[in-house]
């Protein structure tokens, strides 16, 4: 067998550059949960000065300063010894409530790691993994790698993208937040239209328990937002203005299930959000860093959820317009059009 020793050059490169990654994710984790990161962002600080704020060892930080400098998370002014974050960087990594937020992405790193037994043998079983059989760093990393997102498009952008969605909640419109997992996006929407009432559905009940009492802590009265358990295939209640998926129909066994439920949910005229994740239809299109983080997160996450569910359809993090099209009009909608995009989803609405 003949080597271009270039291109071997060029994919051991890429090696070091992710094994580098992975490896260097563990310390963001700890960094964030010692709150490191937001320790530097007041300022400039030696490894002792960051021990004594921080009530942490000063050999080890000088070990993670020293990795975090090598990984670009951090910067380093050798002339006098001392790390600090860039505006950038504190803005990624120690302003929670940011648009750029992202330790929580490393906390689904960490489940799916966790992951790793369950998955070798789901790939020898063809069985799944149920959302609720994964470690809590799933859920909580979930809640804080999509709220930045949501906070930041949600009711400025994608809902006045829907048709005359937001004159109805401004009016007193009702909402059911199907999937909502800890209620990030159900608190957001509730706390922007106070005439609205709104109830999010998820059949995690240990995620239903933490989102009322973010929404509790939010100051929200439960006269106009509650949390119930429940699927989306037998939600209850009828005449919903607004029905809103966000990143959750694709790991549903039975979508077209859902799809119907929610054409019977809706009130005449009313609206079905629907927010994936970014896709183009096609595999050779979607292989790009995007692409990347949803893939292996879908194998992983989305595909065994969906496999561990009655019907299995597995649509994938990936699936594409096409496919959601299908699945839409298969539960009885006649109309669905992309109202919005980011570089990390797609928001749809459908109307009957």
């Amino acid at each position: 067998m003949a080597l271009d020793e270039s291109k071997l050059n060029a994919f051991m490169d890429n090696f070091v550059h992710d094994v580098g990654a992975m490896m260097h994710a563990a310390t963001v984790v700890v960094g964030d949960q010692l709150g490191l990161y937001k320790a530097m962002a007041e300022g400039p600080a030696t490894p002792r000065e960051l021990a004594q704020k921080t009530e942490t060892d000063e050999r080890y930080l000088r070990e993670w300063l020293s990795a975090q400098a090598a990984s670009g998370y951090v910067s380093y002014e050798a002339a006098s010894g001392r790390f600090f974050l860039t505006e950038e960087q504190a803005f990624a990594l120690a302003e929670e409530g940011s648009p750029a937020f992202i330790p929580g992405a490393f906390q689904i790193g960490v489940a799916q790691f966790k992951a790793i037994p369950k998955m070798v043998q789901a790939l020898r079983t063809g069985l799944g993994v149920g959302w609720h059989e994964h470690d809590p760093s799933l859920f909580n990393g979930t809640e804080r790698f999509f709220r930045p997102g949501y906070a930041a498009h949600l009711v400025g952008e994608w809902l006045p993208a829907l048709s005359g969605v937001v004159d109805k909640l401004k009016a007193g419109g009702k909402v059911a937040d199907v999937g909502c997992g800890h209620g990030a996006s159900t608190t957001l929407m509730a706390k922007a239209f106070p005439k609205a009432t709104f109830t999010g559905f998820d059949y995690h009940s240990p995620s239903i328990d933490r989102a009322a009492k973010v929404a509790e802590g939010e100051g929200l009265s439960t006269d106009r937002i509650n949390f119930q358990v429940a699927t989306a295939q037998d939600y209850p209640g009828r005449d919903y203005d607004l029905v809103a998926f966000f990143d959750c129909l694709h790991d549903m066994g039975d979508p077209v299930g859902a799809a119907r439920h929610v054409k019977e949910t809706l009130k005449p005229g009313g609206s079905w959000m629907i927010v994936e994740p970014f896709a183009n239809d096609n595999l050779e299109d979607n292989i790009n860093p995007v692409g990347r983080v949803y893939y292996s997160a879908s194998t992983f996450i989305c595909t065994p959820a969906s496999r561990s569910q009655a019907v299995g359809l597995c649509l994938g993090a990936q699936a594409g317009e096409k496919k959601l099209r299908e699945v839409v009009q298969q539960g009885g909608f006649s109309d669905l059009r992309r109202a919005a995009q980011t570089p990390f989803n797609l928001i749809f609405e459908a109307r009957a």
